[in-house]
């Protein structure tokens, strides 16, 4: 038997895996067909938000492919660098098992060739030979208990063993596809580094041409005014569709929570109901036997009396057994088959709820004035002053390098990660109770739409997208759709 597995175990650590898609890419493929129905119902928002300006041509929008493609090929290298980092400890961790695994295999393949080898000189008739042996019969049963006890050790050891040798091949098949992983991330990572430095000479080239113009634009008052009245519109819409998917969500949870009510009481239903017909059996089988009895007695009652031969006395009648029932009063209750509640036709898809708040109501409020500042810098601009002869500021501008992280300021979930005419690569944070945190200008973008966010996780990455100067961090505060003064609520 050994021979048997030793020789399996060869041939399969010989055989070449069959080619097969790794775990990582069917994970991705899910991923993206989540998040398709949020992309395509904020792209309809976007579209809405933009519909009503002029068709004139914005100096800002001829660079807005090529920000976004910088933005998505930094949140890609980004996201690569952080899996390929899960994957090497993963890689590690598994070669780890397979030390343990390899170590604990050879023992036990020397503990049961031992236990084979004495098994052979030992010989197979031992229980045979305590039988026939006329021994005392109490060591007889002592040694066969103890042969019981050895045989019992031998599967065990032979079924640890085989379990083993499939951990091994489990963890080589593990191995294997992290090692896949690794070589689809580093190609991930050349093909996107090629498409970063090309979109950034492209942005660059486009930067020069468009210099001029861009401050042109930057002065005039009237672009100012729209893209203040472009975010209320947008923030207006969202905060809409946050209300209603939040509304939905609460409807689903609620729907949830009464279909497991429903079948909760159509299970203890049903379990009172076998229970009542159990007991139902049990008396129809008490009250045959007691029949039985009764019938067993009145034949009992007609035949003559024994009597001893010798004193002559009577001899009472033996009381016959009154046959017992093959059920057994102990069977399990059968559940009654009863039919499930059907779900409400209107219930929400998954897709559709993504956006709801991801923090409790309240949360945000009880964190005003402890919140970090979103990015190391120099704040350029406060909220309330004016912006030249323009509108004034709705939020703050901080300077900072090109590339710095920017974090969340709260604890939400992203309901807006895009690229905007006046804001650049724009990212907007839920936080729950009508409250939204507003970055633009940002480099890249490094959460997607639906994704939730911890206080401090990094977002973004500072830049001067969409037509602005210097590089830094737009930053807004809005509740109920209203800018509110960030100084009220972030230690800058």
């Amino acid at each position: 038997m050994l021979c048997a597995l030793l020789a399996v175990f060869t041939c399969s650590a010989a055989a070449a895996p069959a080619p097969r898609q790794t775990e990582r890419s069917k994970q991705k493929v899910l991923a993206e067909k989540t998040r398709a129905g949020i992309q395509q119902k904020l792209a309809e928002l976007k579209r809405e938000v933009s519909k009503t300006e002029s068709e004139r041509e914005d100096a800002a929008d001829t660079l807005a492919e090529s920000e976004e493609a910088i933005s998505d090929a930094n949140r890609v290298l980004r996201d690569l660098a952080s899996e390929q980092s899960e994957t090497n400890a993963t890689v590690a961790e598994l070669a780890a098992s397979q030390e343990r695994l390899a170590a604990t295999i050879a023992s036990q393949k020397q503990q049961l060739s031992r236990l084979l080898r004495e098994q052979y000189v030992a010989g197979n008739e031992d229980r045979i030979k305590l039988l026939l042996s006329g021994d005392n019969p109490n060591r007889i049963n002592r040694d066969l208990q103890l042969m019981a006890y050895v045989s019992k050790a031998q599967a065990k050891l032979l079924g640890s063993l085989h379990g083993n040798l499939a951990a091994v091949a489990s963890n080589r098949d593990k191995a294997e596809n992290a090692r896949e992983e690794l070589n689809e991330i580093a190609q991930e990572e050349r093909e996107q580094k090629a498409v970063l430095e090309k979109e950034k000479a492209r942005r660059a080239a486009l930067l020069g041409s468009l210099s001029n113009r861009l401050a042109e634009q930057r002065k005039e008052i009237g672009g100012l005014e729209r893209d203040e009245q472009r975010m209320a519109g947008l923030v207006d819409k969202l905060s809409k569709l946050i209300k209603e998917q939040a509304e939905a969500a609460a409807a689903e949870q609620r729907r949830q929570e009464a279909l497991a009510a429903a079948r909760a009481k159509a299970a203890e239903q049903a379990r009172l109901l076998a229970e009542a017909k159990k007991a139902e059996r049990k008396a129809e089988r008490e009250r045959q036997r007691e029949r039985e009895r009764e019938r067993l007695a009145r034949e009992a009652a007609k035949k003559p009396p024994k009597l001893d031969p010798r004193t002559g006395a009577k001899i009472p009648p033996v009381p016959v057994p009154v046959p017992m029932d093959p059920i057994d009063d102990d069977e399990p209750p059968v559940v009654a088959q009863t039919p499930e509640p059907k779900p409400e036709p209107v219930a929400p898809r998954k897709p559709d709820i993504a956006l709801a708040p991801a923090m409790p109501e309240g949360a945000f409020v009880s964190l005003r004035g402890k919140l970090r500042a979103p990015v190391s810098g120099k704040l350029a601009a406060r909220f309330g002053a004016k912006r030249g002869s323009g509108p004034s500021w709705k939020g703050m501008f901080i300077k900072a390098d090109e590339g710095s992280e920017v974090r969340a300021v709260a604890g939400g979930r992203v309901v807006f990660a895009r690229w905007m005419r006046g804001f650049g690569n724009l990212i907007l944070v839920d936080h729950g109770s009508e409250y939204l945190s507003i970055y633009g200008n940002n480099q890249a973008l490094l959460k997607r739409e639906g994704d939730a966010v911890k206080g401090g996780d990094p977002i973004a990455s500072a830049g001067n997208t969409g037509g602005n100067e210097e590089s830094g961090l737009y930053f807004e505060i809005r509740h109920k759709g209203a800018a509110v003064d960030p100084a009220g609520w972030v230690n800058f």
